[in-house]
């Protein structure tokens, strides 16, 4: 197995593709990242719940997916900045997401947040992802 060039990327399709085949829920490998990442997903509405599985040798995230109708709520997930190709945004320049729909996910000096927030908080950052 060759090593991952870009774990956010691999997490976000992880999360993608559970959601297309209709699991419920998906492991993915632990990072601080990520299970901040997961922790905003949670807090807007887009999983059921996450959290840290440490029975194995290494940690991992567990995630439940929340379905509506039997469709999954993340219709998309999409990875803006990527290691090759950095985006970052100031906090006058974030993006709306589907017309406000959507939200974006930032990385900031303050720490991982949505555009939301950072707007409010006259933050700019690294614009990691859109979900909607």
């Amino acid at each position: 197995m060759s090593a991952l060039t870009d774990p956010i990327a691999d997490f976000l399709t992880r999360i993608r593709n559970a959601g297309a085949a209709g699991h419920e829920e998906l492991f993915a490998p632990f990072s601080k990242i990520k299970a901040e990442i997961a922790r905003i997903l949670q807090e807007e509405g887009y999983l059921w719940s996450y959290e840290v599985d440490t029975k194995n040798k290494h940690p991992r995230l567990k995630l439940k997916l929340k379905y509506h109708e039997k469709k999954p709520v993340i219709r998309a997930l999409k990875r803006v900045s990527k290691p090759g190709v950095r985006t970052y945004v100031a906090s006058d320049e974030i993006p709306k997401v589907l017309g406000g729909l959507g939200i974006s996910i930032l990385s900031t000096s303050r720490g991982i947040m949505t555009g939301t927030k950072a707007k409010k908080s006259k933050l700019g950052g690294e614009l990691l992802a859109t979900v909607w």
